[in-house]
């Protein structure tokens, strides 16, 4: 039997330091200027692109790691810097882990670094799946995809919403609906290329939070895709479409499994909001003075903070937990991913809560932190499957049965 450790190995806790130092030094003094100008924050992009934190390489790296435990680490560490910026500079993967999910290894190969560009050429990559009637019901989505036999190429038609990077990005990859009367079951994923006709942007959100990630609606107007930007190719989709149509089974634990690999990553950036607040509060607590003694004395604080470190840690081990399972092939047979997205999202509310709570009138004012934490902290309980939707999968999960 191999022995059990919690401990961090050297690879692990030298690319733990590595990205915690750029936060601290490039992200976190850019956040408060970058949550008020809500633009993506192309300088910290360049500037991570030209350490190799932007790069496919590294994104790789991470997500092979067999522990599974790196990509956690680095998308915590990120967001402990700050979210909006962190969700700039990841929202990239997102198209990438579409990719990795539905494609071959030569349109991996072809696609991923083109996702991120060189750091002279920086390239952006987004994943549209969600739509203004199907967000949480990804089972009616309206945009279509019909093959063109004569050209061998995809007509798609539809609107996007809520995308990361959508409209701004050079690769986007696209979730329609192929066969509408199979639902989910008659769905695939298209490559459409930089500057394809027919894709542009639609209407830019303006958001509470996360304000430095460009969030928009994409529209497509008979957009054309070569045949070769099927992730998975003609072959592989006709195969689905017809064991859906004769009803058979199709392997929910193989989706489920990428569902539940990708949460982990969502919830790490909800970790590092919670951790950034839990500190800066207990910092706070141990400086300011109120009836004669610092305010941490005081058990009304103190327990807040006790609590406040609890959920912190208990969120980071669930998330290791789902990633560790994720990369070691493990069935997640309670949801563990959900489990872990859903805890860590709302601790992140909570503690954020809490830290203006002990802060006060200070932890209302945007001269410090602890607001922002709090208003970039909501979107973790809502995007990537909102609370209610993971509660739903773990319900599932645990008994068996169709829980609505």
């Amino acid at each position: 039997m191999g022995e059990f450790s919690m401990e961090l190995n050297e690879d692990q806790l030298q690319l733990q330091k590595w990205v915690h130092d750029f936060s601290e030094n490039v992200i976190r003094p850019a956040a408060s200027e970058w949550d008020e100008r809500e633009e993506t924050p192309w300088p910290i992009i360049q500037e991570a692109a030209k350490v190799g934190i932007y790069s496919f390489d590294f994104v790789a790296q991470c997500f092979f790691d067999p522990t599974g435990i790196l990509m956690p680490i680095m998308n915590e560490e990120l967001a402990w810097g700050d979210a909006g910026i962190t969700l700039s500079l990841l929202g990239t993967t997102l198209g990438l882990a579409g990719i990795a999910a539905n494609g071959t290894p030569q349109q991996m190969l072809e696609w991923g670094p083109q996702c991120f560009g060189t750091p002279e050429k920086i390239q952006l990559a987004a994943f549209c799946v969600s739509e203004p009637d199907a967000g949480s019901d990804v089972s009616s989505l309206r945009t279509r995809a019909v093959y063109d036999e004569a050209k061998d190429e995809w007509v798609l038609n539809g609107t996007k919403t809520w995308i990361t990077n959508g409209g701004i990005a050079d690769v986007h990859v696209v979730v329609a609906s192929v066969d509408p009367e199979l639902k989910s079951r008659g769905q695939a994923s298209f490559i459409v290329p930089p500057g394809t006709k027919g894709l542009s942007q639609g209407q830019k959100f303006k958001k509470m939070g996360i304000r430095a990630s460009h969030t928009a609606e994409v529209v497509l107007d008979d957009v054309r895709v070569p045949g070769s930007c099927l992730l998975g190719g003609k072959e592989k989709l006709d195969e689905k479409l017809a064991r859906a149509r004769e009803g058979k089974k199709s392997s929910s634990q193989a989706a489920m499994r990428t569902f539940e690999a990708s949460r982990p990553s969502v919830g790490a950036q909800a970790v590092g909001i919670a951790r950034a607040a839990y500190e800066y509060a207990l910092d706070y607590a141990k400086e300011r003075e109120a009836f004669g003694k610092k305010i941490i004395q005081n058990q009304g604080i103190a327990f807040k903070l006790a609590d406040m470190k609890t959920r912190v840690d208990a969120s980071r081990l669930l998330v290791w937990r789902a990633a560790w399972m994720g990369a070691t092939q493990k069935d997640f047979t309670a949801g563990e991913g959900s489990m872990s997205k859903l805890f860590a999202g709302e601790t992140a509310v909570k503690v954020t809560e809490e830290a203006i709570q002990i802060m006060g009138g200070y932890g209302y004012i945007r001269e410090h932190p602890v607001e922002r934490w709090h208003r970039d902290s909501k979107i973790y309980t809502i995007f990537e499957g909102t609370s209610e939707i993971q509660r739903l999968i773990i319900a599932r999960a645990i008994s068996g049965l169709y829980i609505a």
